[in-house]
């Protein structure tokens, strides 16, 4: 970034941020003859692990000092907009899937490929598709940091005391006309205010203590989070294709069966009516014994894996469906700013986030597991020492065939409200899902037209 003066948005981030290595002063070239690399992330829980990184970096290159900013995931992109707009944008900085489209065709991002070319960068090193997610038109627009899959998380002294046990929760099915074991599982798991689980006849849906499921809702147009993996088991694919595509396919029956099964779980009790919803994260409620059974990703482990939990919880693969079993693949990239004035600085550190250098420090952390496939089996390692058990994900993302990828168009940020909007009104009961459905996807079309 240059050296003048930094506007209000990034000096509240900077009010945000945290560590010794995080620093609030004007970027650039810094009195020493350094030059200054800003870098912005949204996660809080993988701070530690770039701040790692970067005292590895800034020893190995000592006319470079990294600053970190970190600030939440809303604010992040609200920030980072308003910076790209005023032309002060950091010089690298977290990208995501949903977002980088439309900074790719606003020319904000640098191309990399020459400069991966150039430096041999072994794009073959990352786990399979990564690399590919951030190339349009031949321009590569970022480099893998980190991936993430979907699993189920589950209280496991909740599903015990009703006869559930992990065996069980392997090799659960799913359909949309009866939920098959998954629905069944979670019936179980539903206990009214009597101790009366989903399966007696008895049982008051008006007066549950814990509800067996907790779907997510505010999951934008992909359902990362729960709709979308189950949709994609039930046939549903989302555009003509992926990455770049023009067609989406919200209308598709097998998206509507899905979520007339959700709205049938919620009215037999199993799972939260979204009106009365709590403004809790699905996360915390579960610690906190409101609910039994949610889709997490591996994101999240730490959160359920935290010595400081009072109950147990533990990690099942998905349900497998009509066409299979399937889980959303995501990650992350770092991408550089195309208006940065130190290139080759900036350079040096989106290479250096990408190797083995970095990505081993990060799997040490065991928060998230980094896109290296090197890299992935020490972080695999890492949470085994700790006693975790989280093979799911690893053999989720090692089987290509049980995972799909999560849209890649333009208009992104623009689908989600259209879609999201069209899923809550059907789960509201306000709207049948064939007809919400058509309405939405006739929306988001016509913004590629």
């Amino acid at each position: 970034m240059s050296t003048k003066h930094l506007r209000t948005g990034a000096a509240l981030l900077c009010l945000a941020a945290m560590s010794t290595l995080v620093s609030c002063g004007s970027s650039g070239d810094s009195a020493g003859g350094k030059t200054t690399v800003d870098y912005w992330l949204w996660d809080d829980k993988q701070l530690p692990a770039y701040q790692d990184c970067a005292a590895a970096f800034q020893k190995a290159n000592p006319d470079i000092t990294v600053k970190i900013t970190q600030t939440a995931w809303a604010q992040y992109w609200q920030n980072l907009t308003t910076q790209l707009t005023t032309g002060d944008a950091p010089d690298v900085w977290t990208d995501q899937a949903s977002y980088y489209p439309q900074f790719a065709t606003s020319n904000q991002l640098l191309d990399l490929q020459p400069l991966v070319d150039r430096d041999k960068v072994d794009l073959s090193a990352y786990q399979s598709g990564l690399a590919e997610t951030w190339v349009k038109d031949g321009k590569r627009y970022g480099l893998p940091k980190d991936w993430d899959t979907m699993a189920l998380v589950y209280n496991t002294g909740q599903l015990g005391k009703q006869g559930v046990d992990a065996a069980q929760l392997d090799d659960l099915t799913w359909n949309a006309d009866d939920g098959g074991t998954l629905e069944k599982t979670i019936a179980k798991a539903t206990i009214d205010s009597k101790g009366r689980n989903g399966l007696d006849p008895a049982f008051d849906k008006n007066h549950v203590k814990t509800y067996g499921f907790l779907p997510e809702w505010a999951d934008g147009s992909q359902g990362q989070n729960g709709w979308g993996d189950l949709a994609a088991s039930n046939g549903f694919t989302y555009l003509d294709k992926n990455p770049w595509g023009t067609k989406y396919k919200y209308d598709d029956p097998k998206l509507a069966e899905t979520l007339a099964w959700f709205k049938r779980i919620i009215d037999k009790g199993y799972a939260p009516r979204f009106d009365q919803q709590s403004t809790v994260a699905n996360s915390q409620l579960l610690i906190a014994g409101k609910g039994a059974i949610m889709v997490t990703g591996s994101w999240n482990i730490s959160t359920f894996t935290d010595a400081k939990l009072k109950q147990k919880f533990a990690f099942a693969p998905l349900p497998t469906g009509p066409v299979g079993r399937k889980s959303a693949v995501n990650g992350l990239s770092d991408a550089i700013w195309a208006g940065t004035p130190h290139k080759e600085e900036a350079w040096k550190w989106v290479k250096f986030l990408a190797s083995p250098a970095c990505q081993n420090l990060v799997a040490k952390r065991a928060v998230v597991f980094p896109a290296l496939k090197s890299a992935t089996d020490k972080a695999l390692a890492a949470h085994k020492a700790q006693g975790n058990d989280v093979h799911v994900f690893t053999e989720a993302v090692a089987d290509r065939s049980t995972t799909f990828q999560l849209p890649v168009t333009e208009h992104g940020t623009e689908i989600g409200p259209i879609v999201q909007d069209a899923i809550q009104s059907v789960i509201l009961g306000r709207a049948q899902p064939q007809s919400a459905l058509k309405s939405a996807n006739d929306k988001v079309n016509a913004l590629f037209k």
